[in-house]
Parts: C-alpha cells; structure tokens; sequence
C-alpha cells in the first residue's frame, strides 16, 4: 500500500496562510487509537505479520533474523 506525503505541497502554500490551514485541516492524517496501522515492528516499522506475543513487538521477518539470539529453538 502506497501513499503520498501530505507535507510535499507545503512549500507552494507558505503564501497562502488561509488556504494552508484548510489544506492541513483535511490532509493531516488522524492519529491512530486501533487497528492494524497501529501496531509496527520494532526494527524496520513493518505493518504486517506483527507478533505481539511476549511483548516482542516485531514483525514476522525480523522474528525470524534475531529469534536464535533471544532465546528461542526451532524444533522440525
């Protein structure tokens, strides 16, 4: 999923204060309370695959990287 950054046109609106503060009013994104955007991984602020499981606040991948260092046994 892509989006574009809401503070790129900012520059040609400095000499607009009125139409500035109406632009910001509509294009600032909300503060997130719930919901997937919410929760990110810690090392590479990945949305998906989080495991919140113990506290690790990490997504799937970077799991799988340090999992040997903190602790955890792969059993196949």
């Amino acid at each position: 999923m892509s989006y574009s950054y809401y503070k790129k046109p900012l520059k040609q609106l400095k000499a607009k204060p009125a139409i500035l503060t109406k632009y910001l009013k509509h294009n600032t994104p909300k503060a997130r309370k719930t919901g997937k955007a919410r929760k990110r991984c810690r090392r590479c602020l990945r949305i998906g695959g989080h495991i919140n499981k113990y506290g690790l606040h990490l997504c799937r991948q970077c799991f799988r990287d340090i999992a040997t260092k903190i602790g955890f046994k792969q059993y196949s």
